[in-house]
């Protein structure tokens, strides 16, 4: 059997519009993660035979198309070859025919796609969690190529139709990392369990407190004579670039420039040999991000990704992969694999930096404290939720937010502020703060709720006469800083949340974990569908 929970590509989420997909004759099914790009102008071809369709989908014409295909071929299996050259887009097809219900065809182009290997059963998926129940042995399509599964296994072929052999990968995530385990939400689940993410992210990389990349060592080159680096992403992940360019340029002193994935590639970026472009990607198989990585490989750059699922797309693509042991992330919005990512990258910075003599001694000593004390701070700070919980309860009916922050605190509002808006549902901005005055000022009015990020210590200062200025004009602020700064902020807030301090480098990753429970609870109070926001998709394979 096939079937596929999709969000809407193309017409509104219904069951007409629901997969699977017929041909006309009810001979084929069809389901499909990705978009056909040029699916109109098959559409109007195959009107134009007398074919009716249903549906407003893309999809459909995959289905109808195959259909008309079959009166030239005596199998489907040559009809999909002679079809697949006609799609344009990117697509992870599953297909069968009523005739054959013991064999199932897929094919992959630009969209995520996996083959789980069982005793006596096969499986197809966009995704390894949705395996980890039925095997943990699973082969990674690539582009380009169509497996037949059976019973009794799969066979895999290119678009010519010549017979590949491919590797089968095991797969080591806990499977009860997969399920609620007593939590309300996945989401939920997710923010608690960042400390240990955290920690498994580091242990590897650190023995003997000094830090150790074995990729590296196996590649040297890719690091030698970098002159520019620029960090590509889309989401949350982009946020974690905002941060990590901080991090690299003040230990590197290289110029790095963090980029949306969507954007880079039709920028003209300045590339050439002596150019880092570093891709992270939680899925390591988004669609505008592997686009990217393409671009800038075909101009001559290094590559290296930040990824978490061994195996997929982009980390195959790559010159050296780093992963993150953030393990299985079920909710649609992210949290532990932004912190995985954010302390992997500042790993990995370290570890640049020490090996290329730009960071003092004593930096890199402190900084490695840090680390090391990391994931117990992390779990101080989940382990009272209840001022969040407060905060909350005050602020979940209101229609706007705005969060504003300095430097790295800007950096974290920017994630601070998608958690909120894509699981509550609340209009959510965030600005430097240090632009207040030049224009968005104007929106602030008597009750209007306001986010003071102030946990970068060099400017907290700075962070409060913002604070000042939006509550002189009537609004209500909740303000999170560190110990020190407490004094500072308690008198002039309405809500009032702290962190412990830590290397600067390190703060976001702390910093963070209240504004996802804050975001968490208000959603909570707001009846929201938590761990599937509406019209969002875990990995977004379109572009």
């Amino acid at each position: 059997g096939i079937g596929h929970t999709r969000w809407a590509t193309h017409g509104e989420p219904n069951d007409v519009n629901s997969h699977p997909h017929l041909s006309e004759d009810g001979t084929i099914a069809v389901v499909h993660n990705g978009i056909i790009e040029n699916y109109s102008e098959i559409k109007e071809f195959l009107i134009a035979q007398g074919i009716t369709f249903r549906s407003e989908t893309d999809t459909e014409v995959v289905a109808q198309l195959l259909q008309y295909t079959m009166r030239s071929h005596s199998d489907l299996m040559s009809a999909v070859f002679a079809v697949l050259p006609h799609l344009k887009g990117a697509y992870a097809l599953g297909i069968v025919k009523h005739d054959e219900p013991g064999r199932i065809i897929a094919a992959r182009k630009d969209a995520p796609l996996l083959i789980g290997h069982g005793d006596g059963e096969s499986f197809i998926a966009s995704d390894v969690t949705a395996l980890l129940s039925h095997t943990r042995t699973v082969t990674y399509m690539d582009d380009g190529e169509v497996a037949v599964l059976t019973g009794e296994g799969v066979s895999f072929f290119d678009l010519t139709g010549a017979p590949i052999q491919k590797k089968q990968h095991t797969v080591d995530w806990d499977l009860s990392a997969a399920e609620k385990g007593g939590y309300p939400h996945f989401m939920l689940k997710e923010i608690m369990e960042q400390p240990e993410a955290v920690r498994k992210t580091i242990s590897p990389r650190l023995q003997d407190n000094r830090i150790s990349f074995e990729e590296f060592g196996e590649h040297p080159e890719i690091l030698e004579g970098v002159k520019h680096i620029y960090i590509v992403a889309c989401g949350s992940s982009y946020h974690v670039g905002l941060i990590a360019k901080r991090t690299l340029e003040h230990l590197l002193h290289i110029p790095t420039e963090a980029c949306v994935a969507s954007e880079f590639r039709y920028s003209d970026p300045l590339i050439d040999k002596s150019t880092l472009v570093i891709v992270i990607s939680q899925s390591g198989e988004t669609l505008d991000s592997m686009a990217a990585l393409r671009e800038a490989k075909a101009q001559g750059a290094r590559i290296v990704s930040i990824v978490n699922v061994i195996g997929s797309s982009i980390a195959r693509e790559s010159d050296v992969v780093l992963y993150t042991r953030a393990g299985p992330e079920i909710a649609v919005a992210t949290t532990k694999a932004y912190s995985t990512q954010i302390i992997l990258l500042t790993l990995f910075a370290l570890y640049w930096a020490d090996t290329a003599g730009t960071v003092s001694r004593e930096e890199y000593e402190a900084l490695i404290a840090a680390l090391n004390a990391l994931p117990g701070q992390m779990s101080a700070v989940l382990a009272d939720t209840a001022l969040c919980r407060k905060a909350a309860d005050r602020f979940f009916n209101r229609p706007n937010a705005f969060f504003i922050g300095r430097n790295i605190d800007y950096a974290l509002g920017m994630e601070a502020s998608l958690k909120l808006k894509e699981i509550s549902y609340i209009q959510s901005e965030c600005y430097a703060a240090g632009e207040l005055k030049h224009g968005t000022i104007s929106l602030i009015e008597p009750g209007t709720l306001v986010i003071a990020l102030a946990t970068y210590a060099p400017l907290t200062e700075k962070t409060f006469s913002n604070m000042v200025e939006v509550r002189s004009r009537g609004a209500e602020v909740l303000a999170l800083t560190t110990e020190s700064g407490r004094t500072l902020m308690e008198k002039s807030v309405e809500e009032l949340l702290l962190v412990p301090e830590t290397h600067p480098l390190l703060q976001p990753n702390l910093s963070i974990l209240p504004m996802q429970l804050f975001a968490y609870y208000v959603a909570e109070h707001r009846g929201c569908d938590i761990d599937k926001p509406r019209n969002l998709a875990k990995s977004v394979t379109v572009e």
